[in-house]
Formats: C-alpha cells, sequence, structure tokens
C-alpha cells in the first residue's frame, strides 16, 4: 500500500510563488471524422472528436500535476500536446513565455530535450532490435550532445545508475526482452532523463507493472525529481498514486477540467459530483468499513457528439435546470424506465410514443414527439406528466425533470421544452485553491454575492 513519506514529496518551489513553467489557455485539440463516402462527395462535414476543448491552466517550476479520469477524458492527449506530440487545433502553450503550440519539428527540435516523456507501456516503448546501451543513450546522438564514445557511455551508464539498474555493465548489452516489466520502465526512464530534461510527462507509467513494483516506481521518480530538479506532468486514472504523486490534481470529464486544485484539499473535500463519483468507487479493503457506494449511472458519452452545457448531466444525480437537458436525456430516461418494466408494460408504453423530432441546430432546447398509431399528442403529454408526477414522489433525486421548461401540444404532436443549456465555467472557490465548472458551486457563489 502506498503512504505518504514523511517529507512532501514534491519538495519546495511548487508553489503559486514558483515560475511558471507551462502556461496553457483555451487549449483545444479536435480530431475530424473521416465520415461516408457519400458524405465526404456531397460535402457534409463529418465533425470531429474534441478530445481537449477549452483547458486552462498553470503548471509551476517543481510542481507535480495529476490529469486525473476516465479513459476517453483526454488526459492522455492532453499530456501528448503540453510536449509538441499532438497539434493543437486551437489555444496556447507556452514554454517559459515562449509559444510552441503552432511550432514545426523543425522548431520543436531543440526543445525536445527539455520536453520529455515516459509512455504507458514499457515493453513497447524499446526498440526490441537495440541492445539498453543504444537505447538509454539514443538521445545524445539525436541532439548531438556528446563528443565521444567514452562520454557517451559514462553518461549512459551515470544515468542507468540513477535509475537503479546497477551494476550497469550487467545492462548495456542486454536487449528488452531480457528485462522484466520493471526493469524496463527503469530503462525507459533512463532514456527520458539523459538528456536533462525540466519536464517529465508521464502517462500511466505504473499501470502495466506488477504491483509489487508500483510503488518502487513512483518512489524513484520522486528521487529522480528530487535529484534534477523535474517537473511531472503524471496522467492515471489511479486516484491513490495520484493522491501520494501529486501536489496538484485536475480532474477531466469528456475534455475538460471539471475540478483543479491541491491534491490535499481536493481530496479532502471533492467539490465536484463527478470528483465525488471517483473517490467513492476506491475500493474499501475492510469489509466492516463497507458502504454502499452511489456511483454515476451510465457510460462516458462520445466525444464526437458531447452532451450540451455540462458534459456530465446525463451521469450527475444532483444537475440543475441550465446543465443541458435535451431530446437524448428524454431517451436515455425512457429507455432505462423500460429495461426496468415487464414486457407487456412497456410494449404497451412504447407503442404511445412516434418518433422523436429534434431541432435542426444543437441547443434550442426543445423535442417534438409524433404520437403512435391511435393515440394522441395529449395521450403523450398525459404519459409524460404521470411520469414526472411518479418521479417526484418515488425518486425525487431524478434530475431530468429539473430542465424540463414545458410541456404542450402543437400541431399533433407533443413538445417539450428545455432551459436553455449554459455551459459551467472554471470557478475559484474563496479560500481553497480549488476551481470547479458546476453550476450548484455557481449557484451558491450567487447566493452568498461572490
Amino acid at each position: 500500500m502506498l503512504t505518504k513519506p514523511d517529507v512532501k514529496p514534491s519538495g519546495e518551489g511548487a508553489g503559486d510563488s514558483a515560475e511558471a513553467l507551462v502556461e496553457v489557455a483555451d487549449l483545444e485539440v479536435h480530431f475530424g471524422l473521416r465520415g461516408s463516402l457519400l458524405g465526404r462527395f456531397g460535402g457534409k462535414a463529418a465533425g470531429a472528436v474534441k478530445a481537449v476543448d477549452g483547458v486552462n491552466l498553470t503548471l509551476r517550476k517543481g510542481e507535480v500535476l495529476g490529469l486525473v479520469g476516465e479513459s476517453g477524458s483526454g488526459k492522455t492527449t492532453l499530456g501528448r500536446t503540453l510536449i509538441g506530440l499532438n497539434k493543437a487545433t486551437g489555444g496556447s502553450i507556452r514554454y517559459r513565455g515562449q509559444e510552441i503550440s503552432g511550432l514545426g519539428e523543425r522548431a520543436l527540435r531543440p526543445l525536445r530535450r527539455k520536453l520529455q516523456m515516459v509512455f504507458q507501456d514499457p515493453h513497447a516503448s524499446l526498440n526490441p532490435a537495440m541492445d539498453i546501451r543504444t537505447a538509454v543513450g539514443h538521445p545524445l546522438r539525436i541532439h548531438g550532445l556528446v563528443d565521444s564514445e567514452q562520454e557517451y557511455d559514462a553518461r549512459v551508464t551515470d544515468a542507468l545508475e540513477r535509475v537503479g539498474l546497477t551494476p550497469p555493465e550487467r545492462y548495456l548489452g542486454k536487449f528488452p526482452a531480457d528485462l522484466s516489466g520493471g526493469q524496463k520502465q527503469r530503462a525507459v526512464l533512463a532514456r527520458a532523463i539523459i538528456a536533462e530534461p525540466e519536464l517529465l510527462v508521464a502517462d500511466e507509467p505504473i499501470s502495466m507493472l506488477d504491483m509489487s513494483v508500483r510503488a518502487k516506481i513512483l518512489q524513484l521518480m520522486l528521487d529522480l525529481k528530487r535529484d534534477l530538479d523535474l517537473t511531472y506532468v503524471y496522467v492515471t486514472h489511479d486516484l491513490a498514486s495520484a493522491k501520494f504523486f501529486c501536489d496538484t490534481i485536475a480532474i477531466m470529464y469528456l475534455g475538460r477540467i471539471v475540478e483543479y486544485g491541491p491534491t490535499e484539499q481536493v481530496f479532502a473535500d471533492p467539490q465536484h459530483p463527478y470528483t465525488k463519483a471517483l473517490l467513492a468507487a476506491i475500493p474499501e479493503p475492510d469489509p466492516r468499513l463497507a458502504v454502499e457506494r452511489e456511483l454515476p449511472r451510465g457510460e462516458i458519452p462520445d466525444a464526437a457528439a458531447p452532451p450540451l452545457g455540462c458534459a456530465f448531466h446525463p451521469r450527475c444525480p444532483v444537475a440543475v435546470a441550465e446543465c443541458g437537458w435535451e431530446a437524448r436525456d428524454l431517451r436515455a430516461l425512457l429507455e432505462r424506465r423500460w429495461l426496468d418494466l415487464p414486457p407487456e408494460t412497456s410494449a404497451a408504453e412504447k407503442a404511445l410514443l412516434g418518433n422523436f423530432d429534434e431541432p435542426a441546430a444543437p441547443g434550442l432546447g426543445t423535442v417534438s414527439i409524433a404520437p403512435g398509431r391511435s393515440h394522441t399528442a395529449e395521450d403523450v403529454l398525459e404519459y409524460l406528466r404521470r411520469l414526472r408526477e411518479e418521479a417526484s414522489a418515488s425518486d425525487p433525486r431524478e434530475p431530468f425533470w429539473r430542465g424540463v421548461v414545458s410541456m404542450h401540444a402543437e400541431s399533433g404532436r407533443a413538445v417539450v421544452e428545455f432551459a436553455p443549456p449554459r455551459d459551467p465555467r472554471l470557478d475559484l472557490i474563496p479560500k481553497t485553491g480549488v476551481q470547479v465548472a458546476c453550476h450548484l458551486h455557481q449557484h451558491a457563489a450567487s447566493a452568498q454575492g461572490t
């Protein structure tokens, strides 16, 4: 089990007064979809996956920043973009005051030695045809950092010693296949530090290692940070290791940061419903202390068609009216209901409803429902009103109905109108150092006049 060391892992100099090493403003990374052949011939846009969608953060010298979230949250894409491995489609990345988001490979090359990455899979990170001496020392040749073979061997030997591959002579001639998973990751770390970088982006560096060596690798990374004055971006879905390793946590959901602040504060008093859900999902090893957990319903949405407003609202038990309700939320509610009903009852309810017509432009906040055969719009409205009454009586926590402004008949169809969606902004909670993107926090701040 990981435990906090007596000395703060990140050392001194990572506070607000430390110099800003990397500054990110309104960063976007979108990947275009190919679409169908007919659509491309017709000039129809296929859309894009918004892997990173408007991220703002500041990484200070000596800091360990954790990017935490489920698979598909955009944390790896953000980490890769920070060091130029992915191209930004919008926004700004400044490294020591220099804009790097629009630089080409030739302009980025001199910065590569200062911005390094440790990848998730140590087995795929090393060329199986290169011995360890060649693989670890490769950055020295790429950047022209040595003048002789003697200096090359001395630098490689020193790097291997720093990561605990001792005696180094034992490993120089070995190939990756000769090493264990932990030894490979140590070799990857040696390659990452040999060019004397300033920033290391570590993408799930322990997730593919045996439990017995994970804590050792994290402790090694802390030792390297202290000895070499490194700054880390630590990408992970493992909250336990993030709590142990990071000064600052950025909780990501569907390409955005939803909570951002000092690690201890975020873990002690999480503010965003998604952060609370992640912490609630941590297993309790003592069965006597096990409690019932309320986990988010459903799966993380498709980044190519994110929900309106707050992207977490379809899974959030405390969502409010302006979180961004729309037609697909009504579909999801009905489908969950029908799954719990006897087949005959669900079939009868489905027969009430015909097709759903959504507005041509997203965000208009209405859905028009055609009645099923031998039914009228009033039948559909009566059904929906009954569902709302049942929800208020039996499940007052169901948030969907909070977003319904009105239901009425129009041109023979039942029309459901939703509250206008609002995008929650990342706002600072006073006296905590934590920023949260949540309408609940903004409501509370407005009520207090802050």
